[in-house]
């Protein structure tokens, strides 16, 4: 596709250089000069300096041939325009507004339809949206979805003392056999993609497909203690955890948000609903984090705007309490140290809104065939979980699994098929209108056959 990105900021720079990577022709807008000129060396695509709301600009980017643009500026209303004048040059190129207004979320229907908008994204909606996932499995340090939220991709830390560790897979999933699969190990720097003779061991990296009903008899199961949150404290009072706080009050947990602005604390206290309660106080202040119940916490979320203090915050509370820890991180630049740390759960906004928009793009592309629809890096990015919808015939489809000839390295952990879920065994077969999850460590896997050796 040849796709416009407007605003060369923390997310258009990460969006831009994974569409290039996955093999769009792309083209950045930018008023900065040396923020245009900072994507364009670091990746394979055009830029052009200028303001992306002025038509002649976007001339020059080609808008002309553009089979989609993506506004990605700090300015809800800027974004909106582009847009707007993205449609008014093309009718046939869609447009992706970043919208964070709670104002124009609320109207989102009316500016889809209206304005002819086809997507709108809120990074601080959607990352609130994973926050409250990964506090619903409170074992999981990630979860992953797919088939429209149908499938579950669960990472966990195997703690030191599990009953499963030592033993082969097969005999550890016991009476779960056929219900869970575990579809990746990190160990160390090691990745494995296992089968049933490889064993588990303690401080694993586990990633695996499951029901949520029957992920809770595994994390049973596998020696973890958390019971259900129902009581979390967040620090830091932006729009992620206003749109956070709303979401958990919402299905019904107690929550409590410490924040050191007061006007910020007024206006969530007016916005927020009575069962919310606003602090006016330093988060990073043990004291008061000991005054506000941090012992008795079920869940903690740290996110602020500062990487370093929700970081600080994180590690002392999980060192010190039973509570389940989210952290936001804003910068990549210490991606590995931040790994290696005890933080739990860590969230990279930018990510989620990319990979909103990546799997928008690929479902475009998978009109037909069977393309990738949507892939997740997990396991420290050294592994992939891509997720196939199968339209087409091809020499996979059809054929038992324990006749396929795969590639090393690759396994189909799991199917959807007419709504119900499905880990498949040696007897099972694809079919046409699957949805199918695999997880590999290969790279480049476009098509669902991509799979066969």
């Amino acid at each position: 596709m040849n796709i416009l990105i407007v605003g060369c900021g923390k997310v258009g720079s990460t969006l831009a250089e994974q569409l290039a990577n996955e093999g769009h022709d792309i083209t950045v807008i930018d008023t900065n000069e040396e923020a245009v000129r900072r994507v364009t060396s670091q990746c394979d695509v055009m830029g052009v300096v200028g303001n992306g709301v002025v038509h002649r600009v976007q001339k020059d980017a080609g808008i002309e041939y553009a089979d989609m643009f993506i506004a990605m500026t700090g300015s809800d209303e800027l974004n909106l325009l582009c847009c707007l004048i993205a449609k008014k040059a093309t009718t046939t190129c869609r447009t992706i507004a970043r919208v964070r207004n709670p104002d124009f979320i609320s109207e989102r229907g009316f500016i889809k339809e209206k304005l002819g908008i086809n997507m709108l994204i809120n990074p601080e909606l959607e990352a609130a949206n994973e926050i409250t996932r990964l506090f619903s499995i409170p074992s999981a340090i990630e979860v992953d979805t797919f088939a429209r939220g149908r499938i579950d991709l669960m990472t966990t830390i195997l703690p030191a003392n599990s009953p499963l560790a030592g033993q082969p897979i097969r005999h550890a999933l016991g009476k779960l056999s056929g219900k869970v699969l575990i579809c990746a190990i990190e160990r160390g720097q090691d990745v494995i993609i296992p089968t049933g003779d490889d064993q588990l061991l303690p401080g694993d990296k586990i990633s695996f497909v499951a029901s949520r009903k029957e992920a809770g008899h595994f994390f049973k199961k596998a020696g973890f203690t958390k019971e259900h949150i129902k009581s979390i404290m967040i620090v830091g009072g932006g729009k992620i955890s206003y749109y956070l706080a709303r979401r958990l009050s919402d299905v019904g947990y107690r929550v409590k948000i410490i924040e050191k602005d007061k006007e910020h604390c007024e206006m969530l206290n007016q916005l927020l609903p009575d069962n919310v309660v606003i602090i006016h106080g330093d988060g990073s202040d043990q004291s008061l984090l000991l005054e506000e119940g941090i012992k008795s916490a079920d869940g903690f979320a740290s996110i602020t705007d500062i990487d370093e203090e929700n970081v600080m915050l994180s590690l002392y509370v999980k060192s010190n309490f039973k509570a389940k820890t989210v952290t936001k991180i804003n910068k990549m630049n210490f991606e590995g140290i931040i790994d290696r740390l005890a933080l739990g759960s860590v969230i990279y906004p930018k990510f989620i809104t990319a990979e909103m928009i990546l799997s928008y793009v690929r479902a475009l592309e998978n009109t037909t065939g069977s393309n990738v629809q949507t892939l997740y890096n997990i396991v420290g990015g050294k592994a992939q979980a891509l997720e196939f919808n199968i339209r087409s015939e091809s020499d996979a489809i059809g054929v038992e699994l324990m006749n396929l000839h795969l590639k090393k390295n690759v396994l189909l952990c799991c199917i959807s098929r007419h709504g119900k879920i499905l880990i498949p065994g040696g007897r099972d077969s694809v079919q046409i209108g699957d949805t199918v999850v695999i997880v590999t460590t290969n790279k480049g896997m476009n098509d669902f056959k991509d799979i066969l050796a």
